[in-house]
């Protein structure tokens, strides 16, 4: 009976453990583009499609989160 328990308890811990480390994955990103630029300070242009070449990044969302204000000391 021990061991049913025990064995129960284990497998409630690994799928608690697996379910946080897929919420920590599911982060909102956002995918930013940003014209390459030469030494002279002109885009670079892409020779097949004649538009200027980006250099592109995934980034993370930070959330903002509203505080309250510190009171003024007296």
């Amino acid at each position: 009976m021990k061991q049913i328990f025990l064995a129960l308890g284990l497998a409630i811990t690994l799928s608690m453990s697996a379910y946080a480390a897929d919420a920590e994955k599911k982060q909102e990103t956002k995918k930013v583009c940003v014209d390459v630029q030469g030494k002279d300070g002109k885009p670079v242009m892409d020779p097949k499609t004649q538009k200027p070449k980006q250099d592109c990044k995934e980034v993370k969302v930070h959330q903002k989160h509203e505080g309250t204000k510190v009171p003024d000391k007296k």
